[in-house]
């Protein structure tokens, strides 16, 4: 498999999980940065999911993705984010 193969066959519905602190502005920084990628997003493709105990919080964005390098572009941003502890 070299770098440009991947399972999913494009386009499709992916799902796209960030994890930070439980902070107010979190999931709206998390839209924001994907919503440069592929927009727009529809408000009711966004969840939110806090942790046991409650220091962080996961935001699920699912997307119609066009193309891998698309997501590439969105898990690069996200991951270069200082407040993203981890991009799924």
């Amino acid at each position: 498999m070299n770098t440009t193969d991947t399972p999913l066959e494009f386009p499709c519905t992916v799902a796209i999980k960030a994890m930070g602190l439980d902070q107010e502005d979190f999931p709206a920084l998390v839209t924001a940065i994907i919503s440069q990628h592929i927009a727009p997003l529809d408000a009711n493709a966004i969840s939110t999911r806090p942790s046991r105990n409650g220091k962080y919080i996961s935001v699920t964005v699912t997307v119609y993705a066009t193309e891998k390098s698309q997501l590439d572009a969105i898990y690069a941003a996200l991951s270069a984010d200082k407040r993203v502890v981890m991009a799924l």
